[in-house]
């Protein structure tokens, strides 16, 4: 459904950027964990870890790594048929969350109008990832769904280092006994 601009940027939302992607094994869920893109305050920060599956964890992955397949996946189809359109993405924001379920919008430009469907947070981001687009979260949404992330400072970071030199430096066999 065609949308205005002022419908899209007129709600509070905060960029996005994504910390890393956690792949626990072959059978095993991953986590995306995204994270704000703003200055971390007194080096905190909050993180938005988001359950997926296998399907969607190799698309991720080859979308944060600009890997380019010999052959079209779904998501290059269908940027494919964007382009031939006139359509692209331009942006991605997630909406809502129920229990673990991420809900958010792809927003598509074509000419001077902006369309926004309904997609998974995954899917979406695949698409922004492939064609540069920033994708946002809602503020009520972060704030409901986001944990605090702690970042250490180099000299901590150092000190701790040099302290368990220090500790393993000094360990006998006999101390396990």
């Amino acid at each position: 459904m065609p949308i205005s601009d002022s419908i899209i940027y007129n709600q509070i939302m905060t960029p996005l950027k994504i910390l890393t992607l956690i792949v626990t094994g072959p059978q095993n869920p991953a986590v995306l964990v995204l994270e704000p893109i703003e200055e971390h305050k007194d080096g905190v920060s909050r993180v938005v870890p988001i359950w997926i599956g296998i399907n969607e964890t190799m698309q991720l992955a080859v979308a944060i790594e600009h890997a380019k397949l010999p052959r079209p996946m779904t998501h290059d189809l269908f940027l494919d048929a964007l382009t031939n359109l006139d359509t692209c993405v331009d942006h991605v924001v997630i909406t809502d969350v129920k229990g673990q379920t991420f809900f958010a919008k792809l927003v598509l430009r074509q000419g001077g109008r902006l369309i926004e469907l309904d997609a998974r947070p995954t899917d979406a981001i695949s698409l922004a990832l492939r064609e540069d687009a920033p994708f946002m979260i809602e503020d009520d949404v972060l704030a409901a769904s986001s944990f605090p992330y702690i970042f250490k400072d180099e000299k901590l970071k150092e000190a701790q280092l040099e302290e368990f030199h220090s500790f393993i430096k000094d360990l006998n066999p006999e101390d396990f006994t």
